[in-house]
C-alpha cells in the first residue's frame, strides 16, 4: 500500500473536515448576497440579510421556549414564507423539523403528533380547527401551538394563541446557530402513508439534504440567481429540498399558497420564475387554462415533474409555451427526487409521442446518487431490454437514516444493502429506468401517495360492504384516482353517493374513492383478489 500503509497524521481536523449542511447555504448567502431578494410572497419581501434574521429570530425564540436539541417542532402551513424559514429556523437551534402535510384528516395528524413527540406546532389559521380536534385525540402532552397569520392569503388570526410574528420578536436576531457536530445528525422527519394505514416517519440527515440539494442544482442545469416557484408542498420531501437549495445559488423563492394557473402565470410574468417542480397536474393545469389566466413571459421556465408520467399531448402542448419539462423520480425515503430523464443531444430529432415517450423514462441516477438500478427478486439486475421488470433499488448518501421507531421496517427496506422501492420498473439498454408497475397498490393522484390498504379498511367498516378493492383509475386531472370495487352483504343495498359519502366523513378528500362499482370481486383459487383485473376495470368504468 506504500506510505498508505502508515497514515500517522492525516487524520480529520477542524481544517479540513466540517459536516455537511444545508444551513451553511444559507450563512454563506448572507455574507455574499445579503441585499439580493431571497423570499417574496405578496407583501412579503425579503433580502437575504433580512431572511436570516428572522431565521436567527425563529430559532431564539425557539431555543427560549424550551426547544432543545434533538426535539421536533411540527409546521402545518402552506407554501408561506414562515414554511420557507422554518426550513431554516428549526434546525438552527438543533431542533428536528416535522412538517405535516395539510390535507390528512385529524386522526392522522394526531398520531403523526404523539408518534414524532412534537414539542411546538406552527400552524395556519385555516388549519387551527383542524388541529384543535387533533390536539384533543392525542395520547401524549399536546405541543405548543403558534399561530402563523396570513393575511395576504385571507387566513386571519383567531387570536387564541401567539401570533408567529409576535413569537419573533421574542427572539434573537444574532442567535449562534447550533450547527450539528455529526452531519449524520437528524435534519428532518416526514411521514409517509407507506402500504398500511398508519404512515411512517422517514427520518433525513444533514449529509443527504445537503448533497440532495447540490446534486439537483447540477441536474436543473440551474446558474446564479435562479427565481423558485413554491408549488411542490413545503411537507413533501420538504419540498424535494428546494427551500435548503436556493441559498446556495443566491436564488429568489417565490411562494404560492394557492396553486392556480392564474396564480401560476402571474408568477412567472411577475417575478420572472426560471424553474418549479410539480406534479403532472400542474403541467394539465397550464396547457388548459383559461386565456383570461395566462400571462405572456419571456424566459424559459424549467421544470421537475415526478408521479405518474405526464400524457404525451400535454407534453407536446406545453413545450410550445415556453416550459422545458423534465421527468424526476424519487420517494419520501429518497429526500425525493434521486432519479432524472438526464436528456441526450441524440434524442433532440424526436417529435411529437416519440419525444414524450422518451420524457416519460424516470431515467437514471442524479449525481449525488451511488448507484439506482432494477433488479429480480434475487436482487440480481434485470434484463435491461425494456420488458423484464423488476424492482427499483436505491443506494447512497440522498437515502434515508431510516424509519422512526420502526427498526423491523428498516431493516426491511435496506436489506442487501439497498433501499427497496416497492416500485417496479423495468431497465432499458441504456440504462435508463421507467415505471412499470406500483408494487403493492400504492395510487399516486395529484402527487400524494395513498394506501389502496387504508381505503379498503375503511369501506369495510360500512355495515352493507362484504368486501372491498381499491385500485387507481387513470384520471386526466390527477393523473391516477381511487377507484373502489365492492361487493354487498346478502340482503344489503348501498349506492355509490352513500358509500363515498362514508368514506368522506373518515379520510381525507384526496384519498376518498372518486367511483365505487358494485361487482362481485375477481378471486384466485385460494381467494386472493385478482387486483390486475380490476386495474383493467377501472380504466372502463
Amino acid at each position: 500500500m506504500g506510505w498508505l500503509a502508515n497514515e500517522t497524521g492525516l487524520g480529520k481536523c477542524a481544517a479540513n473536515y466540517v459536516p455537511l449542511t444545508p444551513l451553511s447555504f444559507l450563512k454563506r448567502a448572507v455574507q455574499v448576497w445579503p441585499d439580493h431578494l431571497a423570499v417574496v410572497y405578496g407583501p412579503h419581501r425579503k433580502t437575504y440579510a433580512e431572511y436570516h434574521r428572522r431565521v436567527s429570530r425563529l430559532a431564539s425564540a425557539l431555543t427560549r421556549i424550551g426547544v432543545a436539541p434533538g426535539d421536533v417542532v411540527a409546521t402545518l402551513l402552506p407554501n408561506i414564507p414562515a414554511q420557507a424559514e422554518a426550513h431554516f429556523g428549526v434546525p438552527a437551534c438543533g431542533a428536528v423539523l416535522n412538517a405535516i402535510n395539510t390535507r390528512l384528516d385529524v386522526d392522522t395528524i394526531a398520531y403523526i403528533l404523539d408518534h414524532g413527540e412534537a414539542r411546538v406546532v406552527l400552524c395556519d389559521p385555516q388549519f387551527i380547527p383542524h388541529l384543535a380536534e387533533a390536539l384533543e385525540l392525542m395520547e401524549q402532552d399536546p405541543p405548543a401551538v403558534i399561530e402563523v397569520a396570513d393575511p395576504h392569503g385571507g387566513a386571519h388570526a383567531f387570536g387564541d394563541y401567539m401570533e408567529y410574528e409576535d413569537f419573533l420578536q421574542t427572539g434573537d436576531p444574532d442567535f449562534d446557530w447550533i450547527l450539528p457536530e455529526d452531519e449524520w445528525e437528524s435534519l428532518a422527519l416526514n411521514y409517509t402513508s407507506g402500504t398500511t394505514g398508519r404512515p411512517k416517519g422517514v427520518v433525513y440527515h444533514h449529509r443527504g439534504a445537503y448533497l440532495n440539494a447540490m446534486g439537483q442544482v447540477l441536474s436543473w442545469r440551474m446558474v446564479l440567481h435562479p427565481v423558485y416557484l413554491t408549488i411542490v408542498p413545503l411537507f413533501h420531501c420538504n419540498g424535494w429540498c428546494h427551500t435548503w437549495m436556493m441559498p446556495a445559488v443566491g436564488g429568489t423563492v417565490v411562494c404560492c399558497r394557492d396553486i392556480t394557473a392564474r396564480n401560476i402565470y402571474d408568477a412567472i410574468a411577475d417575478h420572472g420564475v426560471t424553474h418549479f417542480g410539480g406534479a403532472p397536474i400542474v403541467l394539465n393545469m397550464l396547457v388548459n387554462a383559461a386565456e383570461s389566466d395566462r400571462r405572456p413571459f419571456d424566459q424559459l421556465v424549467e421544470v421537475f415533474t415526478a408521479g405518474a408520467p405526464p400524457a404525451p399531448a400535454t407534453l407536446a402542448k406545453i413545450e410550445t409555451m415556453g416550459f422545458n419539462v423534465t421527468q424526476v423520480y424519487g420517494l419520501t425515503e429518497t429526500y425525493g427526487p434521486d432519479v432524472e430523464c438526464a436528456w441526450q443531444g441524440g434524442w433532440d430529432h424526436l417529435q411529437g409521442e416519440e419525444r414524450a415517450a422518451r420524457k416519460a423514462r424516470q431515467g437514471v441516477a442524479m449525481p449525488f446518487m451511488e448507484h439506482v438500478t432494477v433488479v429480480d427478486d434475487a436482487m440480481r439486475p434485470v434484463t435491461p431490454d425494456g420488458d423484464t421488470k423488476g424492482e427499483i433499488m436505491h443506494r447512497g448518501n440522498g437515502v434515508m437514516k431510516g424509519y422512526l421507531k420502526a427498526p423491523k421496517a428498516t431493516r426491511e427496506a435496506f436489506q442487501g444493502g439497498y433501499f427497496h422501492s416497492g416500485d417496479i420498473a423495468v431497465l432499458y439498454p441504456d440504462s435508463y429506468l421507467q415505471i412499470a408497475d406500483r408494487a403493492k397498490d400504492i395510487i399516486i393522484s395529484g402527487g400524494e401517495n395513498i394506501s389502496s390498504v387504508e381505503v379498503e379498511n375503511t369501506l369495510m367498516a360500512h355495515e352493507a360492504v362484504l368486501l372491498c378493492a381499491v385500485v387507481a383509475k387513470p384520471d386526466d386531472t390527477w393523473g391516477e384516482v381511487p377507484c373502489a370495487f365492492v361487493e354487498l352483504k346478502p340482503q344489503h343495498t348501498a349506492t355509490e353517493a352513500e358509500l363515498i359519502g362514508f368514506a368522506r366523513q373518515r379520510l381525507a378528500g384526496f384519498k376518498t374513492p372518486k367511483r365505487v362499482v358494485f361487482e362481485e370481486l375477481p378471486k384466485t383459487s385460494t381467494g386472493k383478489i385478482q387486483k390486475f383485473v380490476l386495474r383493467a376495470r377501472a380504466r372502463e368504468v
